[in-house]
C-alpha cells in the first residue's frame, strides 16, 4: 500500500479556509486542476455516500465517494471509485486544524492506495505535488493579503 501526506500552513483562520473547501462538489471553485464537478443522482454534496464526478484540466474524469464529513473537525474523507490512474483501494482525508499563533490554519491531506510497485512512488509523488500541494498553493494565494 502506498501512502502520501502533504501538509501546509495557510495564513487565514480555519473557519475561512473550511468555508472555501467544505463543499464536496466545490473543487472547481478553489482547485486549479479541477474544471467541472457534479454530484450524481441528485444527492446533496454533504450526504455520506454521495458521488462527485469531476473533470480535470487535462480532460480526465474522476469519480469519488464521500466517506466522512465533519464541520466540527474540519474534515472530509473520500475514496476514488474511477480514475485513469492505475490505482485501487484509494482513501484520502483532508483535514484542517486551528493554529492559534497568528490565527492560521494547518492543513493536512493524506491518501493511501494500492498500485503496482513500479508505479506506486510515481503516483504518490504526482498526487502529493499536483493535487494536494497544488490545492494548498491555490488556497494560500487566495488568502494572501486577506485579513
Amino acid at each position: 500500500m502506498a501512502k502520501v501526506t502533504i501538509s501546509s500552513v495557510i495564513d487565514a483562520p480555519v473557519e475561512k479556509v473550511w468555508a472555501r473547501i467544505r463543499d464536496f462538489n466545490g473543487l472547481p471553485s478553489w482547485h486549479p486542476r479541477m474544471v467541472e464537478s457534479h454530484i450524481e443522482d441528485g444527492k446533496d454534496a454533504g450526504t455520506i455516500g454521495c458521488v462527485r464526478n469531476f473533470e480535470l484540466a487535462s480532460g480526465a474524469r474522476i469519480r469519488e465517494k464521500l466517506l466522512d464529513f465533519s464541520d466540527d473537525d474540519f474534515l472530509v474523507s473520500y475514496s476514488i471509485l474511477e480514475t485513469p490512474q492505475p490505482l485501487t483501494n484509494h482513501k484520502a482525508t483532508l483535514q484542517l486544524r486551528r493554529v492559534t499563533d497568528g490565527d492560521r490554519t494547518y492543513a493536512e491531506w493524506t491518501a493511501s492506495f494500492d498500485a503496482a510497485p513500479e508505479e506506486a512512488d510515481k503516483l504518490a509523488e504526482g498526487m502529493g505535488a499536483n493535487v494536494f500541494q497544488g490545492g494548498f498553493n491555490a488556497l494560500k494565494s487566495h488568502f494572501a493579503g486577506q485579513s
